[in-house]
């Protein structure tokens, strides 16, 4: 069994190449790329189809003594659009794929679905498909399909620069606090740290922002941000995927964070901004700009918070000293986490 994420990455290149005639991109961004246009017919945007796809496990990323049926369904599906949204990509529908176990009722099985077809129909993303199948567990697999935005722009990772601001649109560390508290209680109660609660409960995909920042045009034409993402894994973990080449210095207090993340984290003796930056399941946007065009950005953004700047030196360094844990990795030990 691979020991991290990587090493099950590398198995698979092992065996399929990460390319092919109609692959604009492939593997290692949030959502790949494929060419749909048609010879003989003008290649323009249109052509292009992002997908991206999640699984949403028993016991491994939810469970049903906490989650409500609704819960389970929303996530499910918000989790998967999020990639989306960090390609700045316009949602046209989803396919789900079904593990039922046999203590699944039709009640249960009937409110779960409408917990996301209420998502399904906020965010204009319809199901077209999928598959079922009986199962040990209850398991989701949703894929999810997209397009450029009015802009025809598609935002990607690796594209920052050294002096490139980095931002954050949404909060770090609230899903995690909402975690750590029902895994303590073993049980829901929404008057107790409110919003990190429903942060890891019921998080919203920011398809819209990251439509709003590729919207975002410099004096030259060109986008004002050059490269996106969603921060799922915890940002220590996301943040090296999104820099590709360069390092990051991080500049993060209590003042940047939610204020139930910096009370939480407090009252259980730990660091919250150490807290935050492991984070995970955050689904916040990490965005990268060049330091001319960040005023434009903010003007446009405002709820975009400028976190830190991309290095040539590689490593992320939080407040000047280094970062040397990361975020969550399905694959690693308990003690590696």
């Amino acid at each position: 069994m691979p020991t991290s994420e990587q090493d099950f990455l590398s198995v698979i290149d092992r065996h399929f190449p990460n390319h092919g005639e109609h692959v604009l991109l492939g593997r290692g961004d949030d959502c790949a790329i494929l060419d749909m246009a048609v010879p003989g017919t003008p290649n323009d945007h249109a052509g292009q189809l992002c997908i991206s796809t999640d699984l949403f496990v028993e016991d491994v990323h939810f469970r049903r003594s906490y989650f409500s049926p609704a819960d389970i369904g929303h996530k499910a599906l918000a989790a998967a659009a999020s990639d989306l949204a960090g390609m700045a990509a316009t949602p046209l529908g989803f396919a789900l794929s079904l593990v039922l176990p046999d203590d699944i009722s039709d009640d249960y099985l009937d409110q779960m679905l409408a917990g996301m077809a209420a998502l399904s129909s906020r965010l204009g993303i319809p199901l077209v498909g999928g598959d079922l199948s009986r199962g040990p567990v209850l398991a989701l697999d949703v894929v999810v399909f997209g397009r450029p935005g009015p802009r025809g722009r598609l935002l990607r990772r690796a594209q920052a620069k050294p002096g490139d601001a980095l931002l954050l649109v949404g909060d770090i560390g609230l899903a995690r606090a909402g975690l750590a508290e029902l895994e303590r209680k073993a049980c829901c109660v929404l008057d107790e740290w409110p919003a990190a609660l429903l942060a890891h409960l019921r998080p919203e995909p920011r398809i819209a922002e990251g439509l709003a920042l590729a919207r975002i045009t410099a004096p030259d034409g060109g986008p004002a941000i050059s490269g996106l993402m969603d921060v799922s894994d915890g940002l220590a973990r996301d943040l090296p995927r999104f820099l590709g080449q360069c390092g990051a210095d991080l500049t993060l207090d209590c003042d940047d964070l939610h204020p139930e993340v910096a009370a939480y984290f407090t009252a259980n003796e730990q660091d919250p901004v150490v807290a935050a930056i492991l984070g995970g399941e955050d689904y916040a946007l990490i965005a990268c700009a060049d330091q001319k065009r960040l005023p434009l950005v903010l003007a446009e953004m405002p709820q975009a918070r400028v976190i830190g700047r991309v290095s040539a030196t590689p490593g992320v360094r939080l407040n000047s000293g280094q970062v040397l844990r990361q975020g969550f990795d399905h694959f690693a030990k308990p003690d590696e986490e």
